[in-house]
């Protein structure tokens, strides 16, 4: 009967916290906890929507892994060094919190666990910064999402052992998966694009999870060895772009159960306001690590700040082990505080962070490992810079080179991008447009004209304001799809492209018959 509030609550408490900057798993957990002081207890609808959403945020994990990538060094090694010295850390400090308050009951196993869970970032957390600063495709991006899913992982590898199942000997028959691959992805095809397509989806992470559970493996593990087996495929990129807001929706009801479970105990709320406070150490301790791995020191401070604080990963661990009797309910509560605080914290971090390195680029350089050596950018004689190098960007630079010829300069900082356009001879460089002293390279009394074609809007905003700041003042033109990004770019003089507006433009001018072309 409480269903339809609770969920009502969950809204209402998610667009709070949205509308000042946090995540709306934040208000999730918020809204639990009001809805425990109005005497609410979780219904049947919460508790399959929090199964459903574990499911699929496991299923996700594995449509989006890419072993090359991560098995970079600076990746598998920041991941697993941090994670080791995080637990190091956090381990002797809970020990020494039951021995302060007599009232926490908790020995070494409980404190290894709840260490465990505090050694992981949160995902959610991080790509919303970065898709709010427009860097989703920089590297420091990459390296950050590289780091999250390792951290899932192996959170997801602990639940799948902590069950203590033994696999059945049909659990072999589960390897007949791998040649039904192109079965599957054939199937996935047919499906089409529409709701079809996101229903196969759903079905194969769920059904697929309970196949696991019918032979003794965790059914959450088998979702992601799911996922995983359609990675890399273009099926798979879209069924993870399509199931997004699904998972998102489901995990809802995880978030608020968290809250409906009632407060922790007097001293562990002092404890878990400690833990919070303490989050900002990660930071430190990422950039560290990953300079020591090879990582340019403006890329390891990006990702390391957006990975300055405590994982709803975590929080699934912890609720998890509280459902098998391994440790106190209550530390789901606690935990849940921690994570609050730890997101206002790293929120005010994220802001400042392109003004620290500003600020400290020469004492952030000496970090600057010795066998990493910067790229000279060749700049020079350019008179054309395209900034994106996407099939917009990509296209515009092969018309503009019909009149500049090779003085048109294409800037981009995906490898993958880069290595498209060399085959095609496009001058490119790979740089990150949004780092100032990129800019410092570039003449810009040789510069006719900018063109901007970035991921999206925020980013093309960033990169257009940096330039203006630098000193630019030539053309500058933006790729923009709606009309209230064509008056943001209005601010800072920048001419705008509607994509959506010219393609119909264009295709009229490309269908016209040749016989009406001449009349």
């Amino acid at each position: 009967m409480f269903d339809p509030v609770t969920i009502l609550c969950a809204l209402a408490c998610g667009v709070i916290a949205r509308s000042i900057g946090l995540p709306a798993l934040v208000g999730y957990l918020a809204a639990g906890f009001v809805l425990y002081e109005l005497g609410a207890s979780p219904g049947p609808i919460v508790d399959q929507l929090a199964e459903l959403g574990v499911t699929l945020l496991l299923f996700s994990i594995g449509l989006k892994l890419q072993p090359r990538e991560l098995l970079e060094k600076r990746v598998w090694g920041s991941t697993l060094a941090h994670m080791l010295l995080s637990i190091a850390f956090f381990t002797p400090l809970l020990v020494a919190a039951t021995q302060l308050m007599p009232g926490i009951d908790m020995d070494f196993d409980d404190s290894l666990l709840i260490a465990f869970a505090l050694s992981f970032s949160s995902t959610v957390f991080a790509i919303q910064v970065l898709q709010s600063r427009g860097e989703m495709s920089s590297r420091h991006a990459t390296l950050a999402i590289g780091v999250l899913l390792l951290q899932d992982v192996a959170a997801v590898l602990y639940i799948a052992i902590s069950t203590g199942k033994v696999p059945e000997p049909t659990a072999l028959l589960l390897l007949l998966l791998i040649p039904a691959r192109p079965l599957i992805l054939r199937l996935l095809s047919l499906a089409g694009h529409d709701e079809l397509f996101t229903l196969f989806g759903l079905s194969l992470a769920i059904l697929g999870a309970d196949v696991f559970e019918l032979v003794g493996i965790k059914g959450d593990l088998g979702a992601l060895l799911l996922g995983v087996m359609l990675a890399g495929s273009e099926q798979g990129k879209e069924l993870a772009k399509n199931l997004l807001q699904f998972k998102d929706l489901f995990l809802v009801g995880f978030f608020v159960g968290i809250g409906l479970s009632g407060w922790p105990a007097e001293e562990l709320v002092y404890v878990a306001l400690l833990i919070g406070l303490l989050a900002p150490l990660k930071s430190p301790l990422y950039f560290w690590l990953m300079t020591r791995f090879g990582t340019p020191p403006r890329t390891a401070l990006l990702s390391a700040t957006a990975l300055s604080n405590y994982s709803e990963f975590g929080l699934i661990v912890i609720a998890i082990a509280s459902k098998q009797g391994m440790i106190d309910y209550q530390w789901s509560a606690a935990l849940s505080l921690s994570i609050a605080l730890s997101f206002l914290v790293s929120t005010g971090m994220n802001l400042q962070v392109h003004p620290l390195y500003m600020r400290h680029y020469n004492r952030l350089r000496r970090f600057k490992a010795a066998e990493l050596h910067t790229q000279k950018l060749d700049c020079a004689n350019t008179r054309v810079i395209v900034l994106g190098m996407g099939r917009i960007g990509s296209g515009a630079y092969d018309q503009i080179s019909k009149d500049y010829g090779d003085t048109v300069l294409g800037v981009d900082d995906n490898d993958r991008k880069l290595k498209a356009c060399r085959r095609r001879q496009q001058r490119v460089v790979a740089a990150d447009a949004s780092d100032p002293l990129f800019w410092t390279n570039v003449n810009f009394d040789e510069v006719e004209w900018v063109l901007v074609a970035l991921t999206n809007h925020r980013e093309n905003m960033l990169v257009g304001r940096l330039l203006r700041e630098a000193g630019y003042e030539g053309p500058m033109t933006a790729v923009v799809r709606y009309d209230d990004e064509s008056k943001d770019l209005e601010r800072y003089d920048i001419a705008s492209f509607n994509v959506y507006a010219e393609a119909g433009a264009g295709l009229a001018t490309h269908a016209r018959p040749r016989s009406a072309a001449t009349t």
